[in-house]
């Protein structure tokens, strides 16, 4: 029998998160306003690829509205209401942007 590990995030010295890349993935009206399925994040948290998506798309302001209420799972897993910023993100990671979905 193996045994499976779950990707551990990259650490710089001291324990802090170092950067990693990966991919977000739009969904529903996240997707609609960014006006693309997904696309690469080079970040170590959380906190830092949503920053970087907003830059991306500063042009889009519906875009910053939607991502402020959706809800984000990061390699599966859900974020719920930790701190973004406390999220750290691992090698080839996935970030699921998940707007509201039928009233909810």
């Amino acid at each position: 029998m193996t045994a499976t590990t779950e990707p551990s995030p990259s650490l710089r010295p001291g324990g802090t998160p170092g950067v990693v890349t990966g991919t977000i993935r739009y969904w529903a009206a996240a997707k609609a306003e960014a006006g693309i399925a997904e696309e690469p994040y080079r970040a170590a948290t959380l906190a830092e690829a949503l920053q970087h998506a907003r830059e991306l798309h500063a042009d889009r302001p519906r875009f910053v509205q939607v991502l402020g209420i959706c809800s984000f799972l990061v390699d599966s897993e859900p974020v719920g209401g930790r701190d973004r910023a406390a999220v750290a993100l691992t090698e080839g990671g996935v970030i699921e942007v998940l707007p509201p979905f039928a009233g909810g």
